[in-house]
C-alpha cells in the first residue's frame, strides 16, 4: 500500500510539474514596430481568465507553456501562437493535455496569422489604417517618457463603418482577460452605440492611429418617444491605464448625448467599482457649475431643483445627481466644525438607511407572526446596535471615497 502511496505522489509531483497559470502563459502585446514583437516591456498580462480557462484558471499538460496573442496596434491583425518546453505524452503518462488552441480559437477570430514573418508583413500595411466612424473629439496629454504631449481621438461609429464589423470582433476579445464578467454583445441590434479611442503616432513620417480603449452603449427604448442609453461595457487597454483616458471617454459620451433633445438620462450596467469613481469624477466635474449646486443651495439640502436640472441639461439621473449633491456638499462643508460636520453625517446616513428601514419592517412584520412580543424589542435592539456599526462603516468608506473625488477634481 505505501509503495502505492510513494508511486502516486511521485506522479503528481510529475504532473504538477505540467500545470501553468494561464494568466501568467497568456502573453499580449500591442504591436507599433517590429522591434516590439522582441522587448519584453511591450507585452503585459490577462486580469481574468477564468472564462476561457476555468475558475483555477490553469491549463494542463506543459511545461514552461507561453500562449502569444500579439495584435497590431491599429486595426488589431492578430497573431496567435503556442509555444511550451514540453507537453505531457499520453501514450506514456495515460493522461492528455489540455487542448489550449481550441480554447482560445474559441473567443478570438479567424483569420489570425500564426507566423512572426507574415504578421510583420501585415505591419506594414498598418499605414493605411484609419479610424472608423465619427471624431467626437480631440485631446492631449503629457507624456513624461516621450518628452512630448501626445494626441487622442475618441470617435462613434457603427457597424455600418466598413471594416469595423470585423476590427469589433478582434477588439472585445481583450473584454475576456480584462472584465470579470465579460460577454460579447450581439451586433445585429442597431440598438448599440460604440465609443473608440485612438492615439495618433509617427511612423517613418506618417501618422498612425493606435487602440486605445473603447465602450459599447445600449439605447434602451422609453415610451413614447426617449431613449436611455446604458452604458455597458468600457474597456482602456493596460498599456494606457492611469492616464486619463477613462475620464475624456466617459465625459466625451455624456456629452455626445447630452446634444439629444430625445435622450432622457444616461445609465449603466452593473458598474465596478472603478466605474463608480470614475463616473462620480465626470459628473462631478459637468454639475460643478451648475446654479443649483451652489455652496448656499448645498447648505439647504438635496431638492427637487437639483434633480430636474441635473437630468434636462446634463441627462444624469436621480440617484447619480444624489451622489454628486453628496460629494459638493462635502466639499462646500467644513468637516472641522461640529454642528456643519454633524449635518452633513445625517444628511448622508438618512440615505443610506433607506435599505436597513425596509428590511427592518419587513422582519417585523415575519417576527409578529411567529415570535413574542418582547422577544421582538430585545432582536430589534440587537439589530439597531449591528446596524449603527454597519451604517458609520459605509458612511466613513463614502466619505474617503468622496474625498479621492474632489482631490483628482482639484487637480483637473
Amino acid at each position: 500500500k505505501n509503495l502505492f502511496l510513494s508511486g502516486l505522489t511521485a506522479m503528481e509531483k510529475k504532473l504538477a510539474e505540467y500545470k501553468c497559470n494561464t494568466n501568467e502563459a497568456i502573453q499580449l502585446k500591442l504591436v507599433r514596430f517590429p522591434e516590439d514583437l522582441e522587448d519584453e516591456n511591450t507585452t503585459f498580462n490577462p486580469e481574468y481568465s477564468h472564462q476561457v480557462f476555468g475558475d483555477d484558471e490553469v491549463a494542463f499538460g506543459y511545461k514552461g507553456l507561453k500562449i502569444l496573442l500579439y495584435y497590431i496596434a491599429g486595426n488589431l491583425s492578430t497573431l496567435f501562437r503556442i509555444e511550451y518546453a514540453s507537453k505531457v505524452n499520453e501514450k506514456f503518462d495515460c493522461v492528455e493535455a489540455d487542448d489550449v488552441e481550441s480554447k482560445i480559437r474559441e473567443i478570438i477570430p479567424p483569420g489570425f496569422c500564426t507566423n512572426t514573418d507574415d504578421f510583420v508583413s501585415l505591419l506594414e500595411k498598418e499605414v493605411n489604417f484609419k479610424p472608423f466612424g465619427m471624431l467626437l473629439h480631440t485631446y492631449s496629454i503629457h507624456n513624461e517618457e516621450a518628452g512630448e504631449d501626445i494626441t487622442y481621438q475618441i470617435y462613434k461609429a457603427d457597424m455600418t463603418c466598413p471594416g469595423f464589423r470585423d476590427y469589433h470582433e478582434r477588439l472585445q476579445t481583450f473584454l475576456m482577460w480584462f472584465i470579470e464578467t465579460a460577454s460579447f454583445i450581439d451586433v445585429d441590434d442597431e440598438r448599440w452605440n460604440y465609443f473608440l479611442v485612438f492615439e495618433k503616432y509617427n511612423k517613418d513620417g506618417a501618422t498612425l492611429f493606435a487602440t486605445v480603449g473603447y465602450m459599447t452603449v445600449y439605447n434602451y427604448y422609453v415610451y413614447p418617444d426617449k431613449t436611455r442609453p446604458r452604458v455597458s461595457q468600457m474597456l482602456i487597454l493596460p498599456p494606457f491605464q492611469g492616464e486619463g483616458h477613462g475620464a475624456q471617454l466617459l465625459e466625451t459620451v455624456h456629452r455626445y448625448y447630452m446634444s439629444s433633445p430625445t435622450v432622457l438620462d444616461i445609465t449603466a450596467e452593473d458598474p465596478s467599482e472603478n466605474y463608480v469613481k470614475l463616473r462620480d469624477f465626470v459628473l462631478v466635474k459637468l454639475c460643478q457649475d451648475l446654479l443649483c449646486f451652489s455652496p448656499v443651495k448645498l447648505m439647504q439640502g438635496f431638492s427637487q431643483e437639483m434633480v430636474t436640472e441635473a437630468q434636462q441639461k446634463l441627462k444624469i439621473n436621480k440617484q447619480h445627481t444624489r451622489r454628486v449633491y453628496e460629494i459638493l456638499r462635502l466639499r462646500a462643508t467644513n468637516m472641522g466644525d461640529a454642528e456643519q460636520s454633524r449635518s452633513y453625517r445625517l444628511d448622508v446616513k438618512r440615505r443610506l438607511i433607506g435599505p436597513y428601514k425596509k428590511k427592518q419592517r419587513e422582519l417585523a412584520k415575519m417576527r409578529r407572526c411567529l415570535r413574542p412580543e418582547e422577544m421582538t424589542n430585545q432582536l430589534n435592539q440587537i439589530d439597531l446596535n449591528l446596524q449603527r456599526e454597519q451604517l458609520e462603516e459605509s458612511f466613513q468608506q463614502l466619505v474617503s471615497d468622496y474625498r479621492r473625488v474632489l482631490e483628482r477634481l482639484a487637480q483637473a
